[in-house]
């Protein structure tokens, strides 16, 4: 009897849970959201957009707990939390070259060096199937994540404590650059000294001299306050700072395939904010660095920068060479 019981709860508990068609319910959820940069970047900006139109999709039944500035940790921490069961953190902004180490070799097109021409380029790119398929390469390989949409910070610049003119200034340069095999190989290309520091702690690197220079985005070179004691960037754009926010499978896997819909609808939105909010925060920025007196260098030739950089393009792209050529063609 006692056994008939049991069994009859267990019964219940899973019609409440999956609904009386089998499918999941649209459960009240909160997610909560790593963001490594400050708020008024970019990529804070793209996620507060994701964040109001998931909550606004969903009336209210999916929250997303937004955290700035990396008060959860760096981007490659939190992205060891959201593999492992039960995370407390469920949603991250990451750049997409460091999924390039979780084998997700899709993503490490996008940050081959040069591959994008342009931020239209990119964009054309973002909002196809083709970028689909990129973002669920990780889910299917079963990393333990799913990518919901795409972003971009701008061009990725290299910046430095001491003058920064020309490709020969980077001989010897303790330049810190993340641990992905493509940023390694630039650094390698260009001649550097690669350091790994985590994110948190680059600007105290700088001030030490644990690292002579660094690379982002102009807005973040700006918003992190790096031109104080890194006051000389040259405007190389050797890759495209193209982020993915990405979900822990677990997580994913928990949610009824309308609110699977709803992060997916509210991404594509939060993607148009980024495109439009990117150029004008850039422009700004710049003009903020130079009032600053931070040094811009112009690279008028970017040739010297592709040979330089020659090996790491031609060993990422053979990874998939018909798959980054079809990457390289939306550029038409």
């Amino acid at each position: 009897m006692k056994k008939l019981l049991c069994l009859s709860l267990v019964a219940v508990l899973a019609s409440i849970l999956t609904g009386c068609n089998g499918k999941k319910s649209d459960k009240e959820v909160t997610l909560v959201m790593a963001e490594v940069n400050p708020e008024g970047t970019i990529s804070a900006e793209m996620d507060k957009a994701f964040k109001e139109k998931v909550e606004e999709l969903s009336g209210g039944k999916i929250k997303v707990d937004l955290k700035f500035g990396g008060t959860l940790g760096d981007e490659q921490t939190i992205m060891e939390l959201l593999t492992k069961p039960h995370s407390t953190i469920q949603l991250e902004r990451i750049s997409a070259f460091n999924l390039a180490s979780y084998g997700c070799e899709k993503s490490m097109l996008l940050a081959i060096p040069f591959t994008f021409s342009s931020k239209n380029h990119f964009w054309n790119f973002a909002n196809s199937s083709l970028a689909d398929q990129v973002l669920a390469e990780p889910y299917e390989k079963n990393v333990g994540i799913r990518g919901l949409f795409f972003g971009e910070e701008g061009f990725r610049h290299f910046f430095a404590t001491q003058p920064l003119t020309s490709i020969e200034d980077f001989n010897g340069r303790k330049m810190r650059v993340t641990s992905d095999p493509v940023m390694l190989g630039i650094a390698h290309g260009l001649k550097t000294n690669p350091v790994s520091v985590n994110f948190s702690d680059l600007y105290s690197a700088l001030q030490t001299g644990v690292a002579d220079g660094a690379e982002q985005p102009i807005a973040n070179y700006l918003a992190n306050h790096f031109h104080r004691i890194a006051p000389y960037m040259i405007l190389d754009g050797h890759t495209l700072g193209v982020t993915e926010v990405i979900i822990a499978a677990e997580a994913w896997d928990s949610l009824s395939e309308n609110q699977q819909k709803i992060l997916i609808e509210a991404g594509k939105y939060a993607g148009e904010v980024c495109r439009k909010f990117s150029q004008e925060a850039e422009d700004k920025a710049m003009m903020q660095l130079e009032a600053d007196g931070a040094k811009f260098t112009a690279v008028n030739d970017i040739t010297p920068w592709q040979e330089a950089c020659a090996d790491i393009i031609t060993k990422s792209a053979n990874i998939a060479p018909e798959l980054y050529k079809e990457i390289l063609d939306f550029s038409k």
